[in-house]
């Protein structure tokens, strides 16, 4: 999450004080990434370094100063909207590392860790329904000027994304099923051979394997 440009974004509509513009990211936001107002201030103190924002005049009542875009910074909020998002490499997830150890460790059943996982996401899908259901009533209705909240869109960005967990867990299970794996099994000793005798090797010669007679059923054709 960038939150430098997060708050070049919310800076282009007017200025802010950091308070404000940590309330204003968490509201539009639905408060999914919460900010801390040290990290706010801290991001305004390296956008002023860049010439990116200036403070906008004398501190309030309260200490506390404005900040609005400079030139740059408004060139700069402007370019993000319309630049992509590049694709990184996803961070380490601790359940993919969970499973994928558990399916190499003989000890450990993955079936089990799969069917605990299984029901804490499934709980985790219950709660995210039930707040978008609360966010949709009639009641808490976005305005008529925004045709699509914004908070509900990243709620359903955590839907799929709890969506998406289920089915790779299903994935998993099935794969388990369908390729189970092998019993390790421990070779046989080898057969001891008795000691030579005056200089000599004793050939040890198996006795024969006797091999039942084949019989034809009865009615049949030889």
């Amino acid at each position: 999450m960038s939150v430098r440009q997060s708050l070049l974004a919310l800076l282009r509509e007017g200025p802010r004080y950091g308070a404000l513009l940590k309330a204003d990211f968490e509201a539009r936001t639905g408060g999914v990434w919460p900010l801390n107002v040290g990290q706010v201030y801290t991001t305004l103190a390296r956008l002023e370094r860049d010439g990116l924002v200036v403070g906008d005049g004398k501190p309030d009542e309260e200490g506390r100063i404005a900040y609005r875009l400079t030139e740059a910074g408004r060139a700069e909020a402007d370019s993000w909207w319309l630049a992509p998002v590049g694709v990184a490499e996803p961070a380490r997830d601790e359940l993919v590392i969970k499973l994928a150890l558990a399916i190499a460790t003989p000890t450990v059943d993955p079936y089990a860790v799969i069917q605990t996982q299984r029901g804490a996401t499934m709980r985790h899908l219950q709660e995210l329904t039930r707040l978008k259901v609360a966010l949709t009533a009639p009641l808490t209705a976005p305005p008529a000027t925004i045709g699509v909240d914004p908070e509900l869109l990243v709620l359903e960005h955590r839907l799929f994304a709890v969506e998406a967990q289920l089915r790779w867990l299903d994935h998993a299970e099935a794969s388990l099923a369908a390729n189970p794996a092998p019993r390790h099994t421990h070779p046989a000793a080898p057969t001891a051979q008795p000691a030579p005798i005056n200089g000599t090797t004793t050939r040890v010669t198996a006795p024969p394997i006797s091999h039942p007679a084949h019989t034809v059923p009865t009615g049949g054709t030889p």
